[in-house]
């Protein structure tokens, strides 16, 4: 197959990217990962107005959008943190709580100052992902992953991103930052999602090399 891009993940963000190819890695058969699996700015796929009102539905429109666009497989996916005593919040608004769109910095300051007061045994929180898949043959599909914890009162840890430094995940006495790679994928709501969805990226590449 050479070094053609065979699937799409519609997002500019280098983190997510490394994130799938580590998940895909020696899962498809003839996929070479660093070089086939792309972010929307290598094909050129198009930003899209996230507008609809579940992680289910933005993944779903970004992922029809790239595929549209570059006649490619393509997966997108949507997530976001949902606190419980903030009845579920920032939810779909996770990446621009502050008021900005992915302010990493801003959004985690903001929310330690309104969850400032709360105390441990209340900072229950979740990060959730939707996973989509889109095709040319059009085709999708759609899988959910969640990784529950409790908020921490300040940052630990140095990896990961967005709100990663504040979830301590159940089980854990450290923060997502603080997980390695193989740590975080293997419980991350993301990697959940992804893998969730992995037969049905398997089916959509092989139906890809067969048409």
């Amino acid at each position: 197959m050479g070094a053609e891009p065979r699937l799409v993940l519609a997002t500019h963000n280098k983190g997510k990217l490394r994130e799938l190819r580590e998940l895909l890695r020696g899962q498809v058969a003839g996929l070479d990962v660093d070089t086939q699996v792309v972010d929307a700015g290598a094909v050129g796929a198009p930003d899209v107005i996230e507008d609809a009102v579940t992680f289910e539905g933005n993944a779903l429109l970004k992922a029809r959008a790239a595929c549209q666009a570059t006649g490619l497989v393509a997966i997108a996916d949507d997530s976001g943190l949902a606190v419980d005593v903030l009845g579920g919040a920032p939810g779909i608004f996770a990446a621009r709580w502050s008021g900005k769109h992915g302010d990493d910095e801003a959004n985690i300051d903001l929310l330690l100052a309104q969850l400032g007061d709360i105390a441990q045994e209340h900072r229950g929180a979740s990060f959730v992902c939707a996973a989509a898949l889109a095709t040319p043959g059009d085709q999708v599909a759609v899988e959910l992953g969640q990784l529950a914890g409790k908020l921490l009162h300040e940052r630990r840890g140095t990896g990961g991103f967005g709100y990663d430094p504040i979830l301590r995940p159940d089980g854990y006495d450290i923060s997502v930052a603080e997980l390695s790679s193989a740590q975080k994928n293997a419980i991350s709501h993301r990697g959940l999602a992804f893998r969730a969805l992995l037969p049905q990226i398997v089916k959509a590449l092989a139906d890809q090399d067969a048409s």
